[in-house]
């Protein structure tokens, strides 16, 4: 394991992004859903931190950790503050400094498309931050979420002030807000919200606070004719893809169109599982050390239901993101509310990855991919299926690892 010699840190992982996203051996849990703020989010997490190191995951993706106007988390307004509805900035503390001791790394959401003003400005708007750390005035905000800064440079997120990313001032104080957030309160990874409403090339900038690991929500809509999912879905996935190379490669983007194929194929369609170059269909297809699959998260999933995996479904969902390239993110809810039966199969196969040593650039060869049946073989020493029909690899060297409803794995 000649990669892990060199660049230690203090949380025995090596500190650059660069060589964390050529290791490719990263395992990441989402640990919240919609509801966590209500359930004394902090101390929840804490008790599970054992569980969560044993199990494999490298990477613990938190809520926003600040003071927010909503109680979610996702209409920031003091950065500075981290008093939340998920905890206080001391139980805050205490889980990073337990996950640290674990090797765990924490991950903090970062919402900076949207902030909540203070005090009325320009327009009787909502559009100063008066009273709080970094204090700006109406040049901040878009001009056409109110605001006197300049359009902006992404998609509006409507109804609250979006900020002005152009602005040389805003950018310095976001950077140097992430500075904080890395070295003094301990977060080592980065989750980017909303990136589709600004430029690609600020979040390049921001990486400037030297994360670990970097992920971006880019999420917009697959390709449908009616309500019917498009078989080609390049389109899709060039976007996301677009995006990673604005960030100068720096940063992963969750695989949107894995989601999108990957939740109508299990219903009897798996032979969307193979683009026409026989290759996955996702983000994963083409770049998969940036590819983040997942099955569900706090906006598809949970209470919000927004574009949910189909819940009969779900182990055939994580039978493939869990045995295939990418960098495979696990949901809380599944592995932690869906009862023992969920987590323990999750954490075989989660197992099975790393005795195979699979890795977000293992090679994929897909063997069968049918309306009722998808196989595959992954690296040389990992065959899966998925489906109803039956199937099994050739050859007596192969052994079944694991196996599931409508799912299946076997190793040599």
């Amino acid at each position: 394991m000649g990669y892990m010699n060199k660049g230690f840190d203090d949380n025995n992982q090596s500190t650059s992004p660069d060589a964390v996203l050529r290791n490719g051996r990263e395992i990441l849990l989402q640990a919240f859903n919609w509801e966590s703020h209500k359930h004394d989010w902090w101390r929840n997490l804490e008790t599970k931190v054992y569980d969560i190191a044993k199990s494999g995951f490298t990477s613990a993706w938190l809520p926003p950790p600040t003071h927010s106007f909503s109680r979610e988390g996702y209409l920031p307004q003091d950065l500075y503050s981290l008093n939340s509805a998920y905890g206080s900035e001391h139980q805050l503390k205490a889980l990073l400094q337990k996950m640290k001791q674990h090797k765990v790394r924490p991950m903090a959401d970062i919402v900076i498309n949207h902030r909540i003003g203070t005090t009325q400005g320009h327009g009787e708007r909502y559009n100063r931050y008066d009273g709080v750390a970094m204090s700006w005035d109406e040049r901040a905000v878009t001009s056409c979420t109110g605001g006197l800064g300049n359009k902006s440079t992404g998609d509006n997120f409507h109804g609250v002030p979006n900020i002005d990313h152009t602005q040389h001032f805003v950018r310095k104080d976001i950077l140097n807000w992430l500075l904080w957030l890395r070295n003094n309160v301990g977060f080592q990874d980065f989750r980017f919200d909303f990136v589709r409403g600004y430029a690609a090339k600020y979040v390049k900038e921001y990486i400037g606070a030297k994360p670990i690991f970097c992920v971006g929500e880019y999420w917009d809509s697959c390709n449908y004719r009616g309500s019917n999912l498009e078989y080609n879905q390049d389109a899709h996935r060039q976007r996301i893809i677009t995006w990673i190379d604005g960030t100068g490669g720096l940063s992963t983007a969750f695989d949107f169109t894995t989601k999108g194929v990957l939740q109508e194929a299990v219903k009897g369609e798996l032979w969307r599982l193979r683009d026409p170059q026989g290759k996955p269909p996702g983000v994963m297809g083409w770049w998969p050390s940036r590819s983040v699959t997942f099955i569900d998260n706090h906006d598809t999933g949970s209470t919000q239901a927004h574009w949910p995996f189909p819940s009969g479904h779900v182990m055939e969902g994580y039978a493939y993101i869990l045995t295939h390239p990418g960098i495979p993110s696990v949901f809380y809810d599944h592995f932690y509310d869906w009862g023992d039966a969920y987590h323990n199969q999750i954490v075989n196969l989660i197992n099975i990855r790393k005795s195979q040593d699979i890795n977000s650039r293992s090679s994929i060869s897909i063997l069968e991919a049918r309306p009722n049946l998808y196989s595959a073989m992954v690296g040389d020493k990992l065959c899966m299926k998925i489906g109803d029909e039956m199937w099994s690899p050739s050859g007596r060297e192969w052994k079944l690892a694991t196996s599931g409803h409508r799912y299946a794995v076997w190793v040599k």
